[in-house]
């Protein structure tokens, strides 16, 4: 029986993501297409239901996103979510001013009539983010909530089978966002479940045993979670075949390339590790630039690769890309956010047969719970993100052994601390600077490094905010970095959310 499929089409929305993994998360597959994909288009794909997300624009300007009015008249249930909202009101003559009041934050909407959107769910806090509304609903519209700023809070067409909500029903802080969704699902769009990382598993095994046949797989191990999660799937699917080769740049975390090999080494594969570090420190010697560092780093690493994969004959190139690279590389016309080096297939002179991509319809979130199912090391599946230039980018200014040695003990006792208080935090982590000032050990002034060190609690590394650490965690923790680690005098702690600032100093 073919899966039920949800579409969401994408209008710039910051939380599109969050959309389409709901709707994952709740047993039916989705998938997100930009917002001008035509109705002959979806008509094709024969989706059960469509959600239009939000997005940053005015639905009355003339460069705003617009949507093929066709795709309101297929009879597929819809859902609009803010600029979707606005934007179906919009399309089918309804009327979008500027809010006099704009609502950010949480609000609390309340019910104006029984909606089978809204079965279950009374008056509650929902996030609102929204500097116009719908003043004017379309022709056979109904209210259905409001809240004290905004009349038309959401509304409907059931005739038409049209939904549309103002607010975010996607993020946590919409508290009964997700039993509103699963209502669009399985009470408008009737749709049924089906999609399940089981399936995901036994469709892969299928897909990649046909694709490469009796040919080995290499794939490039950095030890993050995609590799790790696609080397162990490997394994499993095709026994003996596949060859990982670690590229140990010296810029992990202490211990972290050992550990890595000790995952690995005992599986039934061919496991390569290159020690590179002396290599990557003269390629990085007098650099300072991130940015710099970044493409110098990268450049190297393709080289290291494809001088170890050479020595092995015709194969496939295994690679870790999960669905957030493709939609941010702009992949089915979806707009470019960030160009990622592992979307866009193999370049035309390749001696490789083909790219093996088993992860590359999956959310990060679902990788993770893959390698549960897995049966793989918690510190392998939970590893919190680590930059593809490793310490590089946590070593402000110029990279030499000394530094990279001093942040890794930082980063080290900080982590360990955490552990060992039960701090949890989404990322954590030290940085390097290149200041120094001054301080006294003993009798003795010394002039040594200020490091610093950041934690933050955030659901998709798009935001974040710092988390909270207990003031004698953060004694603890200073007292032995200044203590242990010869070369720091100073620690000093990051609270700055993002934004303004970014997760990673550089």
């Amino acid at each position: 029986m073919k899966q039920d499929k949800v579409v969401v089409l994408d209008f710039g929305g910051q939380y599109k993501e969050l959309i389409a993994r709901t709707v994952r998360q709740l047993g039916v597959y989705s998938e997100i297409l930009p917002g001008n994909t035509t109705a002959e288009k979806l008509r094709e794909i024969s989706p059960v239901a469509i959600i239009l997300t939000g997005g940053p624009h005015s639905v009355y300007e003339q460069s705003s996103p617009k949507m093929d009015e066709n795709v309101l008249k297929l009879g597929i249930p819809v859902l609009g979510i803010c600029y979707g909202m606005q934007l179906v009101c919009y399309t089918l003559g309804g009327r979008v001013e500027p809010a006099t009041t704009g609502e950010y934050g949480t609000v609390t909407i309340h019910r104006t009539t029984d909606s089978m959107l809204f079965d279950g769910i009374g008056d509650s806090a929902v996030l609102m983010s929204h500097s116009d509304r719908v003043t004017e609903l379309p022709e056979g519209f109904t209210v259905t909530s409001s809240t004290a700023d905004c009349p038309i809070a959401s509304a409907e067409d059931v005739e038409k089978n049209i939904y549309v909500v103002q607010f975010h029903p996607e993020v946590n802080r919409t508290k009964q966002g997700k039993k509103l969704i699963s209502n669009f699902l399985f009470k408008v769009a009737h749709a049924r479940k089906g999609y399940s990382l089981t399936k995901v598993i036994k469709e892969q095994t299928e897909l990649v045993k046909k694709q490469v046949g009796d040919h080995k797989v290499i794939l490039g191990l950095s030890g993050g979670v995609d590799s790790s999660v696609v080397a162990t799937m490997l394994e499993r699917i095709i026994p003996g075949q596949v060859v990982c080769i670690f590229v140990d740049h010296g810029l992990m975390r202490k211990d972290e390339g050992d550990s890595i090999e000790k995952a690995f080494l005992n599986k039934n594969l061919t496991f390569v590790r290159v020690n590179a570090e002396q290599r990557f420190l003269k390629a990085l010697e007098g650099v300072t630039d991130p940015e710099q560092k970044r493409k110098i780093i990268g450049a190297e690493f393709v080289k290291v690769f494809e001088e170890e994969s050479g020595k092995f004959g015709d194969c496939f190139l295994a690679q870790g890309t999960i669905y957030p690279d493709v939609i941010e590389s702009g992949a089915n016309n979806s707009a470019v956010i960030k160009s990622h080096h592992n979307v866009g297939g193999l370049p035309k002179e390749t001696r490789f047969l083909g790219i093996v991509e088993p992860l590359r319809g999956l959310f990060k979130d679902e990788v993770r719970k893959l390698g549960r199912i897995l049966n793989m090391p918690d510190y392998l599946v939970n590893r919190q993100p680590f930059p593809g230039p490793g310490l590089a980018v946590r070593c402000l200014g110029e990279i030499t052994k000394d530094k990279l040695d001093i942040l890794r003990e930082v980063d080290y006792i900080f982590n360990s601390e955490l552990n060992a208080h039960k701090v949890k935090s989404d990322q954590s982590f030290a940085v390097l600077t290149p200041i120094r000032t001054v301080g006294v050990m003993g009798d003795y002034r010394t002039y040594d490094y200020v490091v610093a060190l950041r934690a933050v609690k955030t659901n998709d590394f798009m935001t974040c905010e710092a988390q909270e650490i207990p003031y004698n965690v953060l004694r603890i923790v200073t007292s032995r970095i200044v203590n242990e680690v010869k070369g720091v005098s100073r620690v000093v702690f990051d609270i700055t959310g993002k934004p303004p600032a970014t997760i990673e100093w550089e």
